[in-house]
Order: C-alpha cells, then structure tokens, then sequence
C-alpha cells in the first residue's frame, strides 16, 4: 500500500533500534519518540493527534507495562501498534443497515474526491459481500456527465440505476428513487451528491435538505487521501454541518504519507469504515486499523491476504492444481500461466508483498523492477508456446525455442530464465503438496523473514 511507504520506513528504522534493547530508559524512550513524533508530522498526521498519540506511549512505556515485562523493547513496539490501533478506531466498523428496506446511504464530501466510483463500488461490495439488492441514484444537478458516470457505473456493477436528470430538484430525486427502490424491492439505496470544489454554505444547505428528505442510516463522508491536512478541516466543516456515521478514504494508492488515515477519526470521532484502492469498482476493502496498524509498523497484513486469495483466487483451479500435483503429475507451464494470472487478479506482486511480514520495503524493489511486465512477457512466451511444450518443456530444443521467443518478441535467454524459475516453482509446489496458491500464501506468511529478503533465486529478470 502506497499510503504509509514513508511512514513505514522512518518507524521501522527509529523502532529497530529500540526493540532489541532489554532495558528500556527514560531517556532512550524520549530519543524514538522524538524520532515517532518527526514521522509522524512528516506524513501529515494533524499536530493534535500527533500530541496525543505520543503523549500516551509515552504514559504507558514509563509505567509498569513495560519494566515489568520479559522483553521491553518488543512490549515497547506493542504498545506503539496498540495507540495506533486507538487512533484510527481500534475495530472495524461495518454499516448499520439494520432497517425497514431501503436502507438510505447518503454520500457526501467535496468534487473530485472519488463520490461518483465510491457509490459503485460499495454497490458492488454490498451485493458481492453482503448479498444486498442494491439501488444507486445521483442527486447532482449540477453535473449532467455524474450523472451519466453513475449510470455507467452502474451498469458495470449490475446495480438498478435511478435516472435522473439537471432540471430537477435534488430532494425530488431522492423522494421519488426512495419511492421507486421500495416498489423495486432494493435493500439499500445508495444517494450520490453534488461536490463543490470547496465547502460553502448553499452546498451545506442544499445536503442538509437532502438528508432530511432521505433519512440515511449511513452518512458516509468521501475523502481524497491525498489532500492530506486539508483533508481534516474539511471532514471537521462535514462533521458539524451533518450527523456523518463514518468516512471512505479514497486514493490511498496515491499518497505515500498517510497522515489523513491518522488524523480523520480523532479529529471527527467517526470511523473511516473503508478504504478506495484504486480505480477498479471492486477496490473497496473495509477498513481493519488493526491490520493498517500492523502494516505501518511493517509487520505484514497476512489476515487481509488470504482473505484477497480466498475470494479472488479460482479455487476449481487452485484444487485441479493441487490434485494433479499430489497426483505426482508435476507443474507444468500452463499452471505457471494460471498461476501468473491469478497473481494479476489480486493485484500483482507488489500489493501482495505489501501484506506479508517484514516484506513492505521488498514491494517498492517488486515496483522498481518493474515485475508485472515482466509477468506479462512470461505470459507471452508461455502463448507462443503448443500445448504439448507446455505440458512437456523437456521437448523444447533449438528450434522451437527460436519459433517460441520470434513469436513472442522475446530472446532465447528471457525463455531459458523462465524454465529455470517454473522449475523452481514446481519443486516449491511439491514441497507445500501442491496446496496452489491459498497455502502458498499461507506457507509464505510463515516463512519470511521478519527483516525481509528475496525469494529463493530473486525475481525474473526477464
């Protein structure tokens, strides 16, 4: 996750030195907590949470918690990760949808923040995950291409779309899809709202009105990550215009600070109940702060990994590859290819890299080498292959090999690299019997080292 890169590397550093310590002083403590204190200002976090976040480690590792304990340093570390933890909101908070059908959802927040693509993909969301019927309309007067945007969406998600169009009034278009969601059967009506480039009292008023037609139970704030400070004055002018029930932060692929993630729930009091990460309509992930938390002390997010493989990967796939592995039939290339498919799916290389322990600083090198394109090529030489050399690569002699790599675009020595590491694929399948990717996943958790480092045989280099 690009969003707490910088945070993540200054912690870690200034935390290493103190975590192997086995006493722990007053004077060591001030010396990280200064340096806590610095990356923490550096990554945008709000001076007042930052105050209070440092202020209460400091409370807590000076008293019996951590001179009482076996290891100080590594007490001191879980101390720094559970005021984390209590600075973005200890516990994930899931919507409130406990009501007579439809249940409203009112999206607010500025132009530009990501309202429009939010709507959708918490559409997408609540049918996948939640099994909702859900309804989506667009109450922006004032931009007829939202309006078409949502529509679009829309379609793409499979959800009922309202229409509506600029000449009417934005209560009128929420009466009238609250009245057609109830005909219609929907579970959730989700309601898209006109941003402004700034907060300003007719947007105020105009959103109060349509909260007061629409009786939400959620009142969900979107929020642009990368506006960084800004992002709080304008959460705190939303919080005491509306009865906000939580926040979507947005755009956290983009922003190597963080600090709004940090700043938004101490500064509003609500919980940011989920996080954007990307473009995709299914990049919505609800929002763990204990695993953020674990994440920005470079500690991994194994839970938030398996729970990616478990509903991304093609499990018919993954148990056809784990049969025929145990079976002792061998990983052939076409396995290799689904494999590499099914590491696109979930975000590539460097997003799963990001999630496993001790391996954060690993996916910024996974993105320097730039290894989805490399993935691609491999992909590419795999196609220009016959169906019998992927079965059997041991078949493969010169000339095939010059048919193979002209009509891949590739060199003999790209095809050479990519046989030696799906033989290295294919003894690590039968050492986790053949398992595929959900305990691999599960294995690679385990195995890495806590300071990182590459894998057996380092990436292609293709």
């Amino acid at each position: 996750m690009a969003m707490f890169e910088n945070l993540t590397d200054r912690l870690s550093q200034s935390l290493k030195k103190i975590s192997g310590k086995a006493s722990l002083s007053e004077k060591n403590i001030e010396e990280t907590l200064r340096e806590v204190r610095m990356a923490l200002l550096e990554a945008d976090v709000a001076l007042p949470v930052v105050k209070d976040f440092v202020q209460q480690v400091k409370q807590r590792a000076l008293g019996q918690e951590v001179n009482s304990s076996l290891n100080p340093g590594q007490q001191f570390l879980k101390i720094v990760q559970a005021e984390l933890e209590s600075v973005m909101g200890e516990k994930n908070e899931t919507l409130d949808l406990a009501a007579q059908p439809p249940a409203v959802v009112l999206m607010a927040g500025l132009q530009g923040a990501g309202k429009t693509t939010s709507v959708a993909k918490l559409a997408k969301y609540l049918q996948e995950r939640e099994k909702k019927k859900v309804m989506v309309v667009s109450a922006d007067v004032y931009r007829p291409a939202a309006i078409e945007q949502l529509k679009t969406l829309a379609s793409e998600v499979s959800a009922e779309f309202f229409p509506s169009d600029a000449g009417q009034k934005p209560v009128t278009i929420v009466n009238n899809a609250i009245a057609a969601a109830k005909t219609q059967f929907a579970d959730v009506l989700i309601v898209d709202t006109a941003g402004r480039l700034a907060v300003d009292e007719e947007m105020m008023a105009e959103i109060k009105d349509i909260h007061g037609a629409a009786k939400p139970v959620e009142t969900l704030f979107v929020i642009d990550a990368m506006i960084g400070q800004d992002a709080v004055n304008t959460a705190k002018a939303f919080n005491e215009a509306l009865p906000l029930t939580g926040v979507i932060l947005t755009k956290i692929d983009g922003d190597a600070r963080g600090g709004a993630a940090l700043s938004v729930r101490h500064i509003t009091g609500k919980p940011i109940k989920f996080l954007g990460v990307g473009e995709k309509t299914d990049a919505l992930e609800p929002f763990h702060p204990e695993r953020i938390a674990s994440r920005i002390l470079g500690m991994g997010d194994v839970l938030s990994l398996i729970e990616d493989v478990e509903r991304k990967v093609d499990k018919k796939k993954a148990e056809r590859l784990a049969k025929k592995v145990i079976k002792g039939k061998g990983f052939d290339l076409e396995d290799l290819r689904e494999q590499l498919q099914e590491m696109k799916n979930m975000g590539g290389m460097a997003s799963m890299m990001d999630k496993l322990p001790g391996m954060g600083n690993m996916s910024q090198m996974v993105q320097q080498q730039n290894v989805g394109s490399q993935f691609t090529k491999m992909e590419c030489i795999i196609d220009s292959m016959t169906a019998k050399e992927r079965a059997n690569p041991d078949i493969l002699n010169g000339s095939r090999k010059r048919r193979i790599t002209s009509g891949s675009g590739t060199s003999i020595q790209d095809l050479n690299r990519l046989l030696k590491q799906h033989k290295q694929m294919g003894k690590m399948m039968k050492k986790m019997k053949g398992k595929g990717m959900q305990n691999m996943m599960r294995g690679m958790g385990g195995m890495m080292p806590s300071g990182g480092g590459l894998p057996p045989g380092g990436f292609p280099k293709l």
